[in-house]
């Protein structure tokens, strides 16, 4: 299992979108249908080899829980590995693996999703297991105590324990102030004992129903198929009224933030300029723009800012941006970047500040075209992974994006203009909720 938090997710998301050939309008030539239950079902038939990825998508995460009660949706997703009625223990995995497939899941704030990936042959199997935990999870109070001790002690060593997590959890409390994206995915140690299986089940039958889910089926299978299987094994489950999805409520929009930390086991200085940009959800349009401003100014070695910090100045180890446009409420904009050793902070932060002001400047409409053909051609063979293939997909439409947008979506991009990005930047560094973060090794003796 996966703690999986959403920058990340769409970091890696954004690596492999822009690698489709610029011959290509639709990115995978899906099919969508849905079940009378509402369950959504996707479709990517790729042949090249006798695997298929199923996934299952739950439209519920962190931002979902109730307060206090922080982690729930994380610890759910380790406990569905615990069983059901006809699947005792934690047989789940055990069954995938002696029939040479691979399962796992992952939690993000947004969504939970489950994946087996295996020979075509086996996904019936795979498809039964999974409907059968969507409506019949069952665990005892010894299995719960176990798993939830698995999560705490998760939750220790990957935040608590590491100055980095721990400094990026508190930089997005600042960021979002009293918003559900400023909450931990895991829980705090305190919420994550707090929360007992009665609070689990109930999570559990207000948001696991086939109406709250996406499956996704890629690779060697057509849809044809795809539907008579899911009808077969998904078809029977009833629908259930979803429970009441998180509040999503008006920030300050003139909040300006700084956050600075001296934590040990840090070795180098990061600097990090964080901003709440639009999303898919909350203004469509404007994500495309964003989306080539980040590739212009910090995606790569060819970058503006890697070229005028790292490679000109010399002043910086790396740099690099990232923007998050698939949220279900607002998307985030960063900068992030590594000063050389003992390098003045004031000095660095000041020209980390000049050159993004200076790559500003420097939009040009041969720039911008020369952008947005590196971020077309660079992985040409996305199609040919149907795992990926089945993230991308289904991360993207459990967060609400239509699948005709997520086929189109390098058409969009190759639509932007030079005066688009430079309105965008305008308006995300003019007058866009931020904070800075600064995080430094701890002196000795302090």
């Amino acid at each position: 299992m996966q703690t999986v938090r959403k920058y990340l997710i769409w970091i890696f998301f954004c690596c492999f979108l822009f690698g489709i050939r610029s011959a290509c309008a639709k990115i995978f030539d899906m099919e969508e249908f849905r079940l009378d239950n509402g369950l959504q079902v996707i479709v990517i038939p790729n042949h090249k080899a006798p695997i298929v990825r199923q996934m299952v998508w739950y439209k519920v995460g962190s931002v979902d829980e109730a307060l206090g009660k922080g982690g729930t949706a994380h610890l759910l997703e380790h406990l569905m590995f615990r069983g059901t009625k006809k699947v005792k223990d934690s047989e789940f995995n055990s069954i995938i693996a002696r029939n040479g497939g691979e399962s796992n899941a992952f939690t993000a704030q947004d969504f939970t999703a489950y994946y087996e990936t295996m020979d075509v042959s086996r996904l019936e199997l795979a498809m039964a297991l999974e409907a059968d935990r969507m409506e019949n999870l069952d665990f005892g109070q010894k299995a719960f105590d176990k798993e939830r001790d698995v999560v705490f002690q998760e939750r220790m060593q990957v935040v608590e324990n590491n100055p980095s997590s721990y400094f990026s959890e508190s930089l997005r409390r600042v960021l979002w102030q009293q918003h559900p994206y400023g909450r931990s995915i895991s829980g705090s140690p305190e919420e994550i004992k707090s929360i007992s299986r009665a609070d689990i089940m109930d999570f559990y039958r207000r948001y696991y129903s086939p109406n709250n889910a996406i499956l996704v089926l890629s690779g060697d299978i057509e849809p044809k198929t795809a539907r008579l299987l899911a009808e077969k094994y998904f078809g029977g489950i009833e629908p259930r009224p979803a429970g009441d999805k998180a509040d999503f409520p008006k920030l300050d929009k003139y909040f300006s933030g700084r956050l600075e930390m001296s934590l040990p086991e840090i070795k180098a200085v990061r600097l990090i300029k964080s901003y709440i940009a639009p999303s898919f959800n909350t203004e469509p349009r404007a994500i495309y723009p964003l989306l080539v401003l980040s590739a212009y100014l910090g995606e790569g070695e060819t970058s503006k800012l890697y070229k005028k910090l790292v490679l000109e100045k010399k002043n910086a180890l790396g740099v690099s941006t990232s923007y998050d446009f698939a949220s279900r409420s607002y998307g985030g904009f960063s900068i992030s970047a590594m000063p050389k050793e003992n390098a003045d902070l004031k000095a660095f932060e000041k020209a980390l500040n000049n050159a993004v002001e200076e790559a500003l400047a420097e939009i040009t409409v041969e720039e911008i075209e020369t952008t947005k053909e590196k971020m077309l051609a660079g992985q040409v063979y996305l199609r040919d992974n149907p795992n990926d293939a089945a993230y991308i997909a289904g991360s993207m439409a459990a967060v609400g994006i239509p699948v005709e947008d997520i086929e189109n979506h390098a058409d969009n991009i190759r639509k932007v203009s030079a005066e688009d990005v430079r309105r965008a930047a305008e308006k995300l560094f003019g007058s866009a909720i931020n904070v800075t973060g600064i995080i430094r090794p701890q002196e000795e003796g302090r």
